[in-house]
Parts: structure tokens; sequence; C-alpha cells
């Protein structure tokens, strides 16, 4: 492990309220050998849209030994240490997370891995919040941003594209904040990067012992360079993600300037079998359509928007069985492509809960192997979805974050690091059959949207 210090990656904003103090930084390397080597990213991975950060804010309860202070004391040294080799260890098998992410130099487009074992940054912290705080939702969007200080925009610059931060609380708890540059992997390879490593802290695994090995095969998922024009030209309509609406509204001014609120919502299975009475359909809809539909129309019907202004939803879609042949066990490259509903803010309103799960089932189901090969030539062309118009929805509840066990038992929140106009649908502590939805929305419709997610309608 080498000691590691960098003002770049360690500025941190000044509007939290509370104290955060880095007591170590370093980069922690691989444990063992790991191949030296360039491994060239796929089409989906290179694309523009996923240049940005997966961050994970994992609140565990306090457990100390006692109450003495040299006890407490021990405790946490002990548990840093471990972590850290926990994650010296997991790096070896996933090597590529202790790279360096660059450019490829003939296609600027694609993007690779260069694999020297240069490590990934470990930081460890404390502050004076305790983990009540976590109970709500931040009061602003970057109010947790100091437990993790990960730039994603600089993981091609230079930086490590896998940052762990572990933050000790005043009353002993401990917040585990992990960010990981989203080129390398997406919601579902991270969380199993994550499980792994929490397992190697415990002892529940050994290296030698993996019953799932990660697999990288990106390749499988590269375009056709032949094919990618005619794609763009015969599939754009077919393809809404991508297609721009008219902004009838100035709507990116209502997230950039009138700025941003975290709303934090649980919909238990009380709530989501109301949601399934309102729409008049016992099975025609999983929870994740009918709550979707639901979270949609309650920020489209709250934003004050022109009736004839087009709105997106844009959710992940794990394509991993999609695709012919599907994608092997442990392939934790970015394997999805948005799913997108679409229609007017009047229709959003009037036309009733079952009808816009309806167009959410649509989408998903529009998801094949055709498509997706569609998909990835458009992004490898430069495509990225627009933004008028759109909520973006990722669901983390079904990740198994919820089950990630370091030596502190499994957390009791899990969430990201910054709550911003993305909406997430979050697992929640002891409640299997519930779900957490954090999103923020401009200051102004904070009221109206909270009123509507709270009081479904048909």
């Amino acid at each position: 492990m080498k000691m590691y210090y960098n003002q770049s990656f360690l500025s941190l904003p000044q509007n939290m309220a509370s104290y955060v103090r880095v007591k170590e930084a370093i980069v922690v390397t691989p444990s063992e050998p790991t191949p030296s080597r360039i491994l060239s990213l796929s089409s989906l991975d290179s694309q523009l849209f996923l240049r940005f950060p997966i961050e994970y804010l994992l609140l565990y309860n306090h457990h100390r030994p006692s109450s003495s202070t040299a006890a407490a004391a021990l405790h946490r040294q002990t548990t840093t240490s471990t972590i850290k080799s926990a994650l010296a260890r997991a790096l070896v098998p996933y090597y590529p997370l202790a790279g360096r992410v660059r450019h490829n130099q003939q296609d600027p487009s694609r993007l690779e891995v260069v694999c020297r074992a240069q490590g990934a940054l470990f930081i460890e912290a404390v502050s004076d919040s305790v983990a009540g705080d976590f109970d709500k939702a931040p009061k602003s969007v970057t109010q947790w941003r100091k437990l993790l200080p990960f730039l994603g925009a600089d993981v091609l610059k230079g930086a490590p594209p896998l940052a762990v931060q572990l933050t000790w609380l005043a009353d002993g708890s401990a917040v585990l904040g992990v960010g990981f540059g989203h080129c390398l992997c997406d919601g579902i390879g991270s969380a199993e990067f994550l499980n792994l490593f929490g397992d190697l802290a415990t002892g529940k695994v050994k290296l030698g012992e993996l019953k799932q090995k990660p697999v990288w095969e990106r390749h499988l998922l590269n375009s056709n360079p032949e094919t990618v024009e005619d794609i763009l030209a015969s599939h754009r309509n077919y393809h809404p993600e991508f297609n721009r609406v008219a902004d009838l509204c100035s709507f990116e001014t209502r997230f950039s300037e009138d700025g941003l609120t975290p709303t934090s919502t649980i919909f238990d299975g009380r709530r989501l079998n109301e949601l399934r009475k309102i729409s008049e359909s016992s099975t025609l809809f999983t929870s994740f359509e009918l709550l979707s539909a639901h979270i949609w129309r309650c920020w489209g019907r709250s934003l004050n928007l022109p009736a004839n202004q087009v709105l997106k939803l844009l959710f992940s879609v794990n394509i991993r069985d999609r695709v012919k042949p599907g994608l092997p066990s442990g392939y934790y490259g970015n394997a999805f492509v948005l799913g997108c509903a679409r229609t007017t803010v009047k229709d959003l309103s009037d036309k009733g809960l079952g009808h816009i799960a309806g167009l959410v089932k649509k989408a998903k189901e529009r998801i094949g192997d055709e498509y997706v090969r569609e998909v990835v030539e458009s992004v490898s062309g430069g495509v990225s979805p627009d933004s008028v118009g759109v909520l973006i929805l990722s669901q983390w509840s079904r990740l198994g974050l919820d089950r990630i066990d370091f030596g502190m038992k499994k957390p009791v929140h899990v969430g990201p690091i910054c709550c911003d106009r993305y909406c997430l649908m979050l697992p929640v502590h002891d409640q299997t059959d519930a779900v957490k939805v954090m999103l923020a929305v401009p200051h102004g419709a904070v009221d109206s949207y909270q009123y509507f997610i709270t009081t479904p309608s048909s």
C-alpha cells in the first residue's frame, strides 16, 4: 500500500454543516501480482452518457466492544485495517479497477484501461455527524459530499477509477462511501464487487475459492463501425431516448438556476398494494412499473409545465439475458440500455396510473437483442440521450447493496452520496417489501411533489 495525497482528489466543498477530517489517504494496490496489460472498454462503457461516477453511501450502526475510549480506538483501527486488506485482495480478481482509464489513441471516442496495478484510493476520516443524521433526506444535494470526495470527471485525467472512504461518526457508527468510474462497471457489476469485498473482509470467502469470478469480455458489446451510420439513419425514431423534444418551458433552467431540494419517501407493501388497486390491475404490472409510473406522474404534475410539453422517463434495463447469446455470469461491465416511456404533461396527468404504467411496461418489452445492438451502434456514433423533459430513474433496491457486510453487520442505510435529479429506488433496512424513493426536485415544486407522491390518485 502506497501513501497517497493529492489535493485535486480531496478538495472538499464547504457547504456541509458537519465536520469531516481526513486522517489518512493512501493508494491500495492489489495484494498479489496481476496482469500488466491494456484492456479495451466496450462501446456501451465508452458512451458519453456514462462519463460520471456511481457513488454509494453505506451507513453501519456502531457495535463497540465496550464504552472505553481505548477499546473504541482499537475497534476502529482493527476494522480499518481489515477493510484495507480486503480491498487489496478484492483488487486481484478485479484488477482493472486498480488501473487507469484513458482515451484510445487511435480512436479517441473509445476508452481503455491501462492495468499496471496502480491501485485504488482509500481514505479514512472522522466526522461529528451521528447515524441519526441519515434518517431523512439531506438538506442539500451535496450535504454528504465530504463523505466521498470522488470526482468522476477526473477518472479520464488519471485519477483512480475506484475510491473508498471510511468515515467514523461521533457515535461510533461508520459510513462507507464508494465511488466507481461508471465507464468500468454498471450497478450490478459494482454491487458484485462490493459483496466480494465485504465477504473477503469477514472471511466468508477466500481468493482461491471464488464461486463466481469476474468476467471482462467487453468485446461482446462492441459496435460494428460499418453499420453505425445505417443504424443512426434508419432507427432514430425507434429509439425515443435519443430524440430531442421541443423545450416549451426553459426546462433546464428549472434545474440549474432554481436549485434542487432532496426528498425521500418510503413505499412499503401496503402503499405498493394501494398503487396496484388504483391502477385497477392486480397482476398486469410489476411493482417497478407501477411505482416508476407513480413517481413520473407526481414529478411531472408538480413542475407546472405546459400541457403539451413532452416528457420522458428513462430507466435502466439489464440486458445480460436479453442479448443473444446472453452475457456470461460475472460480466461486470455496463450491460444495460435505457428504456424510454414518453408522453405529454396533459396525458401524464389525465390518463391515469394504469395507462402510464402501461407505457413503462411497453418500453421494457421493446428491448431485445436487435434493440440492444442498435443502441450499441448509436452510442458508438456519439449519440446521447437528450435532457429536455427527462426524468432518469435507477433501481438500486435489488442490487444486494443492503447485504454488504464488512464486519459491522448489514448497512442500516443505503443511498447515494449526492441526491440529484436522478431518481433512485433504494432498499429499506429490515423491510424486504419496501422501497425508498430519493429524488431532488426544484425548490418551488417540493410541496406539490410531496403532496402527490404521498396521495396517490387514479
